[in-house]
């Protein structure tokens, strides 16, 4: 098989590398493309595009191939590869960079922090940077320097069409608009020019640890120690068992415990004042703030959340951390029988919630947190843990209905979430108008193997 005008790899069935190259993130999703077309730059995405288009073929878009219900990859149709598109060109004297649309955010981090520079990023560094950033882009630096579509300047996107175009605010603004939080609905961006903020190389960052049986306290005690935070604060609730990292005691492997895991983006001493209520709160089982690297901070988790393990998620925004939301959440989060499985919570506020809610299609704005509930099991404990995580998952997301705000951060839908959940991300009117932003750019919903909005 032959694309015109393409200068990448050609990879189907039958290739030595076509079970390797249709893999994604979440070993649950196992399609079986026709085709995968492994891209070396615009033009190959553009060639791409085109093809299938003139013949009609389902098109998934692969950038880090992250996302849990594994948009990254078809059956039976075309998926246009960016993985092998992970350049990064740091501006250090203007202060930007361009990412190229297979990054991964451990790709930013190694070359922005060698400038003493960073933009917000997602908590596992080999999360793809396209899909955290076109859903919103949540990470550590939200709170102070905003989501990661608050630092996008600029993308280069291949439209439905097979056309190269510039957005920004200046050129094509109401497809920026839409790339800030929209999804990969739009385009396919081969590049993003991102600000990027001093900051580094050494940070104050890490999790504390309680005992599981702490939870309700520690959370109570949360709510306040996050409701005062400084912006340059960020956190991270973690519930579940201790997982089996070298730098955590091995006694302490597979206890079930809540973190907070911390992250401030100013001056060490500075850090150590705006911790010090919560490493003070009860006895901690132990206390692994300290000054440390800000890109291996990032990369922290990777072992937790390897690519190949099996996954499943539900998620919701809350209302707040009432007594009754605390209580809820320490009664189920522990509930899981995979010792893989955890639940997060994240705070919003800051810099996230002063930028005007019709800037950008994220709609979050006012959300103070958001939560998921991550199963997780190892590929051969299928027969044992699949059927149970989900449950949980499931059961866990139903006990939180009745404290729960409107919407859902759109990069935590998992596939059986049904189209309405879309709908609910972004509310009625942002949904309109990123269903009218979809029909001018891709009137036949050719991207439609993502968080689809219907063309208006």
């Amino acid at each position: 098989m032959k694309i015109d005008g393409f200068r990448g790899r050609l990879i189907s069935a039958g290739h030595a590398d076509y079970d390797t190259a249709r893999a994604v993130w979440n070993g649950a999703v196992d399609r079986h493309p026709r085709l995968i077309a492994r891209c070396g730059g615009t033009a190959d995405v553009a060639a791409a595009v085109r093809f299938a288009r003139d013949r009609d073929l389902e098109i998934a878009v692969r950038g880090g191939g992250h996302n849990v219900a594994g948009t990254a990859v078809c059956d039976d149709g075309i998926v246009i590869d960016l993985s092998q598109m992970r350049a990064v060109a740091v501006d250090p004297a203007g202060r930007t960079a361009r990412v190229r649309g297979g990054a991964l955010w451990s790709d930013v981090d190694h070359e922005t922090q060698a400038h003493g520079l960073a933009t917000t990023g997602g908590i596992v560094s080999h999360t793809g940077v396209a899909g955290l950033t076109l859903g919103g882009g949540i990470g550590f630096l939200m709170r102070r320097y905003g989501l990661a579509v608050d630092n996008l300047l600029a993308a280069e996107v291949v439209t439905a069409d097979g056309d190269v175009v510039r957005a920004a605010a200046d050129e094509h603004p109401d497809l920026f608009w839409a790339l800030r939080g929209g999804g990969g609905n739009f385009g396919v961006v081969t590049s993003f020019r991102f600000a990027l903020h001093p900051l580094g190389p050494t940070v104050l960052a890490g999790p504390v640890f309680w005992a599981a049986e702490d939870t309700v306290d520690v959370l109570r005690s949360y709510r306040d120690f996050a409701a005062a935070a400084p912006d340059e604060l960020g956190t991270v609730v973690r519930l579940g068992t201790v997982p089996p990292l070298p730098v955590i005691p091995e006694n302490l492997h597979g206890r079930q415990a809540i973190a907070v895991a911390c992250c401030y983006s100013g001056a060490v001493k500075d850090g150590e004042r705006a911790v010090r209520a919560l490493r003070r709160f009860r006895t901690p089982l132990v206390d692994l703030l300290g000054p440390t690297p800000y890109a291996a901070f990032q990369s922290g988790l990777d072992d937790t959340v390897r690519h190949g393990w099996h996954y499943y998620w539900k998620s919701t925004n809350l209302a707040g951390l009432s007594d009754a939301t605390i209580d809820v959440i320490a009664e189920h989060a522990y509930g899981a029988r995979s010792p893989r499985s955890y639940t997060a919570m994240f705070h919003m506020g800051g810099a996230v919630a002063r930028v005007p809610h019709d800037a950008t299609a994220y709609a979050g704005r006012d959300v103070a947190h958001n939560i998921v509930i991550d199963g997780v099991w190892l590929p051969d404990e299928a027969g044992e843990h699949a059927a149970t995580e989900t449950a949980w998952a499931r059961r866990f997301l139903q006990a939180l209905q009745p404290h729960r705000a409107p919407g859902v951060y759109v990069n935590f839908l998992d596939s059986d979430d049904a189209p309405g959940r879309v709908r609910e991300a972004y509310g009625e009117r942002t949904y309109r108008r990123l269903a009218e932003v979809k029909a001018k750019y891709d009137p036949d919903n050719a991207f439609h193997h993502n968080k689809n909005i219907r063309p208006d």
